[in-house]
């Protein structure tokens, strides 16, 4: 039997679509229907889009005209060298301290963040009040970058590393008090009632019921921010915080741009060393966890 016998013999069922949509009619409307908000937003997306790219003068042909100048410079910054071997032992010296800028910045910021972070958590803090002051503090300190902290500091202390510190110490403070306190309050909250129900007090609770599922989260957002700091320590050494950064931009402000991209090559060389060993202590974290 042929394809249009098929469908000329088939029951009719003409009124079922009819009756379908009288019966559910939010799922027969078009899509822009029921969906204002969501279209109005995307809407002003693209206006704003549209507007940005007419008010920052941004061309196709200023790209393609840019892009020779681009492939100049990549010409003129091969081969990376140091110099001289008493500039390269300067430039590892300064990456060094880069290393030791995020270490320190990191580290001090984690620790305060810790307890910091049960106040800010719906199920750990004391009451409402003092959770909203901690979020709000937390808020305050991430909104600032951490270039303007930087700068803050070389006013305060003066120019060097410890104003490098003290800027990753206070974006980073303001980040690990929203990831922590975040982390407490994903936590499971079924040990914390065991520990409860056998009369254990609210500390004991933290320490027995929240703190063991913490301390591998905790752990790993600590070192991807220390991953991160080292990056972040790089560039910030350019406004005068210490580190590898002043020496990148005094080579950049005298166009030695061999040196520069040795030293950018060290840069990447050092973070994707630390990025393999902080993997590598996820994974054992991870690992004995799971044990």
């Amino acid at each position: 039997m042929s394809a249009q016998s098929r469908l000329r013999n088939a029951p009719q069922w003409s009124g079922k679509p009819l009756a379908l949509r009288t019966r559910y009619p939010a799922h027969f409307q078009p899509f822009f229907r029921g969906q204002s908000t969501a279209v109005t937003i995307v809407a002003l997306a693209i206006a704003v889009f549209g507007y940005g790219i007419y008010s920052l003068d941004m061309s196709y042909g200023r790209i393609v005209a840019g892009l020779g100048e681009l492939g100049s410079m990549a010409l003129r910054m091969l081969p990376p060298t140091p110099g001289s071997w008493a500039l390269a032992g300067s430039y590892v010296h300064a990456m060094v301290e880069t290393l030791a800028i995020a270490l320190l910045g990191t580290l001090m910021a984690a620790v305060l963040a810790f307890p910091l972070g049960f106040l800010a958590a719906r199920n750990t803090t004391l009451n409402r009040l003092v959770k909203f002051m901690a979020r709000r503090c937390f808020d305050t300190l991430r909104g600032v970058d951490i270039l303007i902290w930087a700068l803050v500091w070389i006013n305060v202390v003066g120019l060097g590393p410890f104003a490098g510190v003290l800027a990753l110490f206070m974006s980073d403070l303001g980040s690990f008090g929203k990831l922590f306190s975040e982390a407490i309050e994903a936590a499971d909250h079924k040990p914390v009632e065991g520990v409860v129900s056998t009369g254990g007090s609210w500390l004991a609770s933290v320490r027995f019921g929240i703190l063991p599922q913490l301390l591998p989260v905790l752990l790993s957002q600590v070192l991807y921010a220390f991953e991160s700091n080292t990056r972040s320590a790089s560039i910030i050494g350019i406004v005068g915080a210490g580190g590898i950064g002043l020496i990148l931009s005094e080579q950049i402000r005298t166009l030695e741009l061999q040196q520069m991209s040795f030293v950018i090559l060290l840069i990447l060389a050092t973070v994707s060393a630390i990025d393999f060993f902080c993997a590598r202590i996820r994974f054992a974290i991870i690992g004995v966890r799971a044990c």
